[in-house]
């Protein structure tokens, strides 16, 4: 795996994928899209249901993409780096499993865009989130435009995306954009999403799957059409040894003992 993108498992069914360039904040390169392609990939492949992206030191997630590369760049390339990141964001939002964003320090432009590739977000007491292309004269190109106001609506998403507004954590829970603050009593941000991780590993992985897919449905579909989708996963999920297991557990009072099928 590229150094760009370290990969760390922690027990056998949740993966972090750190985003490693400090020095520049984490900031988005080809480079770093490219090994964060390969490692998305390579995590599906393996059946990882958990997977956390963080990025390296406390300062930032991701402070955005490369700005000292993009200026360099003319349209057709600009173009093709901003396809290039939207099909990386794209294979992050599709990933079967559940993805949680740990947001230590800024996450702009591309990096918020990152963090709103995932499922959820749990921010640190410094994380800041903006879309702040607009102060490059340029604007969001990872799926900002598309993805923001989903999250916390279109007014709200046309206001930070056309001003450039940086949100701290607490405002950011407030506008829908983050689940919750991890306080420092709590450990890093890291912490809370592996323990969130290990919440999610004792329900049936199978129904969580659909869960997630009949979520992202309603955010793409008109009500009818995703309620049919829903029953359709409902039903799917009856042909699965967890949903056996899940309720005859529930009957029996005892825990259930998942196994994935």
């Amino acid at each position: 795996m590229s150094s760009f993108v370290e990969v760390t498992d922690h027990g056998g069914h949740t993966r972090v994928l750190t985003i490693n360039r400090p020095d520049a904040l984490n900031a988005l390169n080809h480079d770093v899209i490219r090994a964060l392609h390969a490692a998305l990939q390579q995590a599906e492949a393996a059946g990882v249901q958990h997977l956390v992206v963080t990025g390296a030191g406390t300062k930032a997630f991701v402070a955005g993409a490369d700005i000292a590369a993009m200026s360099k760049m003319d349209r057709a390339e600009a173009t093709q780096f901003a396809r290039w990141g939207q099909r990386v964001l794209h294979l992050l939002t599709l990933y079967p499993g559940v993805t949680i964003a740990a947001v230590n320090g800024y996450a702009l432009g591309g990096g918020m865009e990152l963090a709103m590739g995932c499922d959820l977000i749990l921010a640190a007491p410094n994380a800041v989130f903006g879309q702040p292309e607009v102060n490059l004269g340029v604007i969001p190109g990872f799926g900002g435009t598309q993805r923001l106001r989903r999250r916390v609506g279109p007014q709200r998403a046309r206001e930070l995306i056309l001003t450039g507004r940086n949100v701290k954590a607490e405002e950011a829970v407030t506008l829908g954009l983050a689940l919750r603050v991890v306080s420092l009593d709590e450990g890093s941000v890291l912490d809370g999403a592996l323990k969130l991780c290990d919440t999610l590993g004792r329900k049936g992985p199978q129904a969580v799957r659909w869960a997630k897919k009949a979520c992202a449905l309603a955010e793409e579909l008109d009500l009818e059409v995703g309620l049919q989708e829903e029953a359709a996963f409902f039903g799917a999920c009856f042909e699965t040894v967890d949903q056996t297991e899940g309720m005859a557990a529930f009957l029996e009072k005892r825990k259930p003992v998942f196994v994935g099928q």
